[in-house]
């Protein structure tokens, strides 16, 4: 395998790119005609052989120039998605006997169908839930009972959909589907094949398009708070994207929200009634009485609130369906227009669910000794504000019972088209003594984990956004601008393993880089011998005294759940295992 250590030392940034893109030629070769019946050749049919194979069939970033050239009315999309269903033997009659709860929106989708899963596990039923993008490994997309499913049974299924795919392919114009796409079908395989009571859905992106939506009779629908992202796709006002992601309401199918601007909420009315289903808003997390204090939630943050809210109705609804009736819960109201959900008050079960849910990389608190690590995938800056005053709360709380002096520290990454200076705006006023920015490169040697590596996105184009970013840093923070004289961070002909310090912003080549010079050696997991320690300059050592000295580290870890899953992979190491 390539060591990249090695490539950026000896060759070029060019000439390191080239030998990326022929490592990936090398496997793609390997393992584009595969099949089930071919599968014996292989000597080794392993989850690492599994995941190189499912990356081949791109990535995120090719899915969304895949949408972006195919864009047109949705049956289009999932006219496609509805073929590659029935080449991998399924059909969308057999999907009706997954039970779906739905669930889309910009800001919450994820939290709120983790919630909605943990309340209905918590009834005895046997859950599925499929959600994106993963953290550290692709088979977290994929849970059963809660847990990622098994590396061996996510390789058993893989080859079994790949297998039938690929050997109709030559059929279809040799056509497979994407990433993103394929896993939707493998989702939909093993929860049918493991006899799931119930599969909760989360749209990957919009609504109307996603191949999620060839859902035709889900049990409940959902959609979290709305906000502008993905605009290239969804459009660019918070309307057009409203109405792309009421494109998963169905007809007599009960859909819930929370509260929206009037505008888009408008526009979801419309969708809703255009399609035939009732539409209920839900109240506040107060509104729901409680026999003793108040609601306790297994996620942090103040805008969970609202997700809690959602998966209350949504769970409470799809109990209704199943007849488990409980006289203390309203009916749901059946067609046209919008109405108000009203509280009920939960039953001890969903009581228990909302407090023992948990969503890795969301609102996630780490304690290793001094350091704190805080780690949110916020990525719009929607999020990003609610992820800042969290992270705010939550390191104030600990600074006040501090004995010493606390360093603050951003970690941060963004990717796509979304708005980095106005997320890095957000999070100027919470007083970071350190701004540090490196790419969604978990570490600058390969290593045989398959499940982070992203051969569409070029190395020199992550690089090039983290110095924006920190451009965009030192702009409003008010630091001197780069002189013409300075010594570049990065430097045009290789790629160096040390950061150069400029005021209070630091770029670094990879995440375990960074994660090694914020920590200094005072985390027991980073500093372990097993892993190789990336050398700095002695200037750049010089100007880490504070964190050295400091009492205890708060590092806040956001832009990207990518950064997060990576970061994750080394402060983890059982995640990845």
């Amino acid at each position: 395998m390539v060591r990249f250590s090695r490539v950026f030392r000896q060759y070029s940034l060019f000439t390191a790119l080239q030998l990326q893109r022929n490592w990936l030629n090398l496997i793609q070769g390997s393992f584009r005609h595969s099949s089930t019946k071919a599968a014996p050749r292989f000597t080794r049919m392993e989850y690492q052989d599994a995941v190189c194979t499912l990356n081949t069939l791109q990535t995120n970033a090719s899915v969304l120039e895949q949408v972006r050239r195919e864009r047109g009315p949705p049956q289009h999309q999932l006219h496609a998605m509805k073929g590659f269903l029935q080449r991998a033997g399924l059909t969308v009659e057999e999907l009706d006997h997954l039970n779906i709860i739905h669930v889309t929106g910009t800001k919450g989708k994820g939290s709120t169908c983790a919630f909605t899963e943990q309340i209905l596990r918590n009834y005895g039923f046997r859950t599925g839930f499929y959600s994106s993008p993963h953290l550290v490994q692709v088979r977290e997309r994929i849970r059963i009972n809660g847990q990622p499913i098994s590396k061996e049974l996510f390789t058993k299924y893989f080859w079994q959909v790949y297998g039938r795919l690929d050997e109709t392919k030559d059929c279809h114009g040799g056509t497979m589907p994407a990433y993103f796409r394929f896993l939707t079908i493998l989702a939909f395989h093993i929860f049918l094949q493991e006899k799931v009571d119930l599969a909760v859905i989360e749209v990957g992106i919009g609504g109307a398009y996603d191949c999620t939506n060839v859902i035709s009779q889900p049990w409940v629908c959902g959609i979290s708070s709305l906000g502008i992202d993905h605009t290239s796709i969804l459009g660019d006002t918070i309307e057009k994207i409203a109405w792309q992601k009421g494109g998963i309401f169905k007809p007599g199918v009960p859909a819930f929200t929370v509260k929206q601007q009037e505008g888009p909420l408008t526009v979801l009315q419309q969708r809703a009634e255009e399609i035939g289903c009732s539409l209920s808003v839900c109240p506040d997390l107060t509104e729901y009485p409680v026999d003793e204090g108040v609601l306790h939630l297994g996620l942090a943050g103040q805008h969970q609130l609202i997700n809690a809210s959602l998966a209350l109705q949504l769970s409470h609804s799809w109990l209704q369906h199943r007849c488990l009736s409980d006289k203390h819960l309203p009916s749901a109201s059946m067609f046209g227009g919008v109405t108000q959900a009203k509280g009920f008050k939960p039953s001890p079960v969903m009581l228990k669910g909302l407090a023992d849910t948990e969503w890795p990389g969301r609102t996630q608190t780490l304690r290793r000794g001094p350091i704190t690590y805080f780690l949110d995938g916020a990525h719009t800056t929607g999020s990003m504000l609610a992820c800042a005053r969290w992270f705010n709360e939550a390191a104030a709380q600990r600074e006040r019972m501090a004995v010493g002096p606390v360093v603050r520290v951003l970690l941060f990454n963004a990717t796509g088209e979304r708005d980095s200076a106005a997320m890095l705006k957000l999070l100027v006023p919470y007083h970071f003594d350190f701004a540090v920015f490196c790419p969604n490169i978990t570490e600058t040697i390969a290593t045989c984990n398959a499940d982070q590596q992203n051969f569409n996105v070029s190395v020199e184009n992550m690089l090039t956004r983290c110095l924006d970013n920190q451009q965009s840093w030192r702009l409003l923070t008010g630091q001197r601008q780069k002189q013409p004289g300075d010594e570049l961070l990065i430097s045009a002909g290789s790629l160096p393993l040390v950061a150069e310090r400029q005021s209070d912003s630091l770029v670094f080549p990879c995440i375990l880089s960074a994660l090694q010079w914020i920590t200094q050696g005072r985390d027991s997991v980073l500093a372990d011998p097993g892993k190789r320690v990336i050398p700095v300059k002695p200037s750049i050592a010089a100007k880490a005294s504070s964190l050295r000295d400091a009492t205890e580290i708060h590092v806040l870890i956001a832009g990207s759940l990518h950064l997060v899953g990576g970061a994750l992979k080394h402060l983890d190491p059982v995640s990845a295992s």
